[in-house]
């Protein structure tokens, strides 16, 4: 008898302490055909803990296409296919998104089998606001760029949430204070695992806590940041038009600067304006 289509499991692992896998998770990989997986070797070591034998297939950013053919093709033969990635949630700040969006696209059922996630986990032992929050994933490793989207949050009311390499958390935790000022802000690394920490402090002070520490600097980290409380949103239709009429007589970057000073908004992020609105008046 012929197989129907088969479904793609989107199975969330655990972030660090294996008993945080479910029964359903569990269950889920023990009986799907196929296993696309991050990193085989990875996905390996959970299974065998698990005592779980099944075919894996490597399904990373470097071979989305392939994998996506070979997991589509496998549906369409009527094979379930369980997509994980190394820790945590797929697809957030992992890969997966072509395979689900290809999956979605040929009318194959795509089932979500949810658990751990870094971030949720992060914010609900972090004590900062929860009701709205914005995940960044990793930020830019340059500065100017890491810069540049930092101040474009900084009206920004829910808590930041951003993942990053312990060799630039503190270049990040710096930049985010230049920019943010004198916040709380949390930084969480190990989640889940022995040794679990979780600093609290302003941006600034947890760079030095960090720079200090090298031990804090192992492995990946959240960092939360406390949204903008208190403050209207800035007017961005009056930065625009005070920077217009300050570049027609001065230079962009004395515009810049007065319009600045003027509506409080930043001298780099009213250049850059000026700069796509092709302002410049005298140079």
């Amino acid at each position: 008898m012929e197989r129907g289509r088969g479904v793609l499991y989107v199975v969330a692992t655990p972030i660090g302490n294996l008993a945080d896998i479910s029964e359903r998770a569990r269950n889920t990989l023990n009986a799907v055909d196929l296993i696309a997986a991050e990193d085989t070797r990875e996905t390996g070591r959970l299974l065998a803990h698990l005592g779980i034998s099944a075919r894996l297939v490597s399904c990373h950013e470097h071979n989305a296409e392939g994998c996506c053919a070979r997991v589509l093709e496998a549906l369409g033969e009527g094979r379930d296919v369980a997509l994980v990635s190394d820790a945590g949630t797929p697809l957030v700040s992992d890969p997966g998104y072509e395979l689900v969006s290809a999956a979605r696209a040929a009318d194959f059922s795509v089932v979500p089998v949810p658990g751990p996630s870094a971030l949720i986990c992060a914010l609900s032992a972090a004590g900062l606001p929860s009701d709205r929050f914005l995940f960044l994933g990793f930020p830019p490793r340059g500065q100017s760029q890491r810069v540049a989207l930092f101040e474009s949050l900084l009206a920004e009311p829910g808590t930041l949430i951003l993942y990053e390499s312990g060799k630039r958390a503190v270049a990040t935790l710096r930049d985010l204070a230049a920019v943010l000022g004198e916040r709380r802000a949390v930084v969480g690394r190990e989640l889940t695992k022995r040794f679990e920490t979780f600093l609290s402090a302003t941006p600034a002070a947890l760079a030095e806590r960090l720079e200090d520490d090298a031990e804090q600097r192992l492995g990946e980290l959240v960092i939360l940041v406390e949204g903008q409380r208190g403050e209207a949103a800035p007017d961005h239709a009056e930065q625009e038009r005070v920077l217009r009429i300050l570049a027609e007589a001065l230079p962009l970057r004395r515009a810049a600067a007065l319009a600045a000073q003027v509506t409080g908004a930043k001298t780099n992020a009213l250049y850059r304006l000026g700069v796509e609105l092709e302002l410049g008046g005298k140079g």
